[in-house]
C-alpha cells in the first residue's frame, strides 16, 4: 500500500481522469485478456462517470484499434511504426508513458501476460507510482475518493489482500486472463482514435529484433475453448492419457486440479484454480474433481460445466451445469467413442488451430446424459 502521513494533506489528483487499458498484441492479434480488461474497465469507467481509453502499438494495427472501440473503448490512442512490429520494453514503455502523461488517466490496466508485466512494471518504475500484479478482482471507491481497490490472493492463497495507492496517480494493475469478462462485440459503436507518432528511431534502442523462431506450440489454457480437466479422483497419471484422448476428439485441452499436480501426475502448466490459471472455455469436464473452493473459483466463469464423480455429493457438482455420477474410468471413454463417432459423420464443428474439426460443446453432451443443476 502506497501511504502517506496523516498530517500531510492529500494529493490534488483532479486533472487525473479515465481509466486506460493496454491492448496487448502480437502479430496483429489481440490477446483475450486485452478485452476482458476493456470490459471490466468499462464497468470501472462507468461508475467513475469517465472515459475509457485504449492503447494499441505495433505495425499494420489499426484494425485493433477499430475493434477496442467496439470491445468498449471510447478513445483509443494508435502508435504505428514498422520498428514496432515485435514488442521491446525501451520504446512500447516510452509511448505509453508519453499518452498516459497527455491522457492523464486514474486507473491503468495491464494482462497479466510476461509482456504485460514487463511493461506495466517499466511503467510504474519510470513514473513512479504504485503497482498491484496479478490481480483477480477490481473496484473502485466512489468519488470524491475515486480508488482503485486491486485484490489479489495472498499468503499462500488462503486470503485476498486488497491494495491501494493513495499518494500516486495513475493508479496501476495487472489482472490475470480469464478472470474478467469482455463486453459482447458491437461494431456500432463509435469512438476516436489519436494516432501517436513514435518517437525512437531503431538506432536509437537498445535491443534490435534479428529474428523469431516460432516453438513448439505450448499449452495455453487461458485461451482454449474446451478444457477437459482431472484431479485426484482419476489416482494417478495414467489416466490423464485417457482425458487427453477426448480433449483430442473435442479440439480442446488437458487441466488439471492442484491435486493431481502437487501428486506429481501433471506438470503446473495444466493447473486450473488460484494458484494456476483462471479461465473461461466455452466447455469444462471436471472429472475426478472434488471441487475445492481453490479450484472452482478459477474455472467456475465457464460457459458449460460437466462434471463427472462417482459421489453425489461431491461440491463440485454445485457448480456445474450437467452432473454425471458413476464410474468415470467407464464413462470417459464412452464419452471419447461418442464422440469420435460424431466427427467421423461430419458433425459440424469449430476447427482448431490444427486444423482438425471440434465438437460444438452442446452436440458433445447429447452423447452422454447429465442431470441439470
Amino acid at each position: 500500500m502506497c501511504a502517506r502521513k496523516e498530517t500531510e494533506p492529500a494529493p490534488d489528483w483532479s486533472d487525473y481522469r479515465g481509466v486506460f487499458v493496454y491492448v496487448e498484441q502480437r502479430g496483429g492479434e489481440a490477446k483475450k485478456v486485452s478485452w476482458q480488461l476493456l470490459g471490466e474497465g468499462k464497468r470501472l469507467a462507468n461508475k467513475l462517470d469517465v472515459d475509457l481509453i485504449a492503447l494499441v502499438i505495433g505495425d499494420e494495427v489499426e484494425h485493433l484499434a477499430r475493434e477496442a472501440i467496439y470491445y468498449g473503448a471510447d478513445k483509443v490512442f494508435l502508435c504505428e511504426a514498422p520498428e514496432l512490429k515485435a514488442y521491446r520494453t525501451r520504446p512500447y514503455s516510452r509511448i505509453a508513458m508519453k499518452v498516459i502523461g497527455e491522457a492523464k488517466p486514474e486507473i491503468c490496466l495491464f494482462g497479466a501476460t510476461g509482456t504485460g508485466r514487463d511493461l506495466a512494471g517499466a511503467i510504474a518504475t519510470h513514473l513512479p507510482t504504485g503497482l498491484t500484479a496479478d490481480t483477480t478482482e477490481l473496484d473502485v471507491e466512489p468519488p470524491p475518493s475515486r480508488l482503485l481497490l486491486a485484490s489479489r490472493p495472498a499468503f499462500s492463497e488462503k486470503m485476498m489482500a486488497t491494495i491501494l495507492c493513495k499518494q500516486y496517480r495513475p493508479q496501476m494493475a495487472t489482472a490475470r486472463a480469464g478472470v474478467f469478462q469482455a463486453l459482447p462485440r458491437d461494431v456500432s459503436r463509435q469512438g476516436e482514435i489519436v494516432r501517436v507518432a513514435n518517437g525512437m528511431s531503431e538506432e536509437q534502442m537498445a535491443t534490435q529484433v534479428l529474428d523469431f523462431i516460432q516453438g513448439q506450440a505450448t499449452l495455453n489454457l487461458e485461451e482454449a475453448e474446451i478444457i477437459v480437466a482431472g484431479g485426484r479422483g482419476l489416482g494417478g497419471p495414467e489416466p490423464f492419457a485417457m482425458l487427453k484422448e477426448l480433449a483430442d476428439a473435442l479440439g480442446g485441452v488437458v487441466g488439471a486440479s492442484r491435486a493431481a499436480v502437487d501428486a506429481g501426475w501433471i506438470k503446473h502448466a495444466h493447473q486450473v484454480g488460484q494458484t494456476g490459471c483462471t479461465v473461461r472455455p466455452k466447455l469444462y469436464f471436471a472429472i475426478g474433481i472434488s471441487g475445492a473452493v481453490q479450484h472452482t473459483v478459477g474455472m467456475s466463469g465457464s460457459e458449460v460445466i460437466v462434471a463427472i464423480n462417482k459421489d453425489p455429493e461431491a461440491p463440485i457438482f454445485q457448480t456445474a451445469h450437467y452432473r454425471i455420477v458413476g464410474d468415470l474410468f467407464k464413462i470417459v471413454p464412452a464419452l471419447t467413442e461418442q464422440v469420435k463417432k460424431k466427427r467421423a459423420a461430419g458433425m459440424p464443428g469449430k476447427a482448431d488451430q490444427t486444423g482438425s474439426a471440434s465438437v460444438k460443446p452442446e452436440e458433445a453432451l447429447l452423447s452422454e446424459r447429465g442431470e441439470g443443476r
